[in-house]
């Protein structure tokens, strides 16, 4: 079997690793086995933290609509059942944009989830 030589492979990688690497603080910019640990780590923060945002801008969009809610003497879940029952079908996010940029069209989205709850 032939002999395989690998410096311009190896060096390629080398260098696509330090490449990514650019921007991290210390060693981790310019050593390759360093880069290359801190990359490991930094792709499943990556993958991690794609999946962590989905919660995190749920849980702020719940609390923007509580907060809204709480104004007009509701609690959210009051909201969200009277919502329901009101057969009105806003996503949590949809919901959220509502209360912070026309709370006029929140009060009678509340208005009409009490009245439903009520019935």
């Amino acid at each position: 079997m032939s002999r395989v030589k690998r410096s311009v492979h190896a060096r390629k990688k080398r260098r696509a690793v330090l490449e990514r690497a650019k921007g991290y603080r210390g060693q981790k910019h310019s050593s390759y086995r360093a880069a290359k640990e801190q990359l490991l780590k930094s792709d499943s923060y990556a993958y991690r933290d794609r999946r962590n945002r989905k919660r995190d801008f749920r849980r702020l969009w719940i609390t923007r609509i509580n907060a809204a809610a709480r104004q007009e003497g509701m609690s959210y879940s009051q909201l969200m059942h009277g919502l329901k029952l009101a057969e009105i079908e806003l996503d949590r996010k949809v919901l959220a944009d509502i209360a912070v940029r026309d709370p006029e069209v929140f009060r009678r989205l509340a208005e009409s989830a009490r009245e439903a709850a009520a019935a």
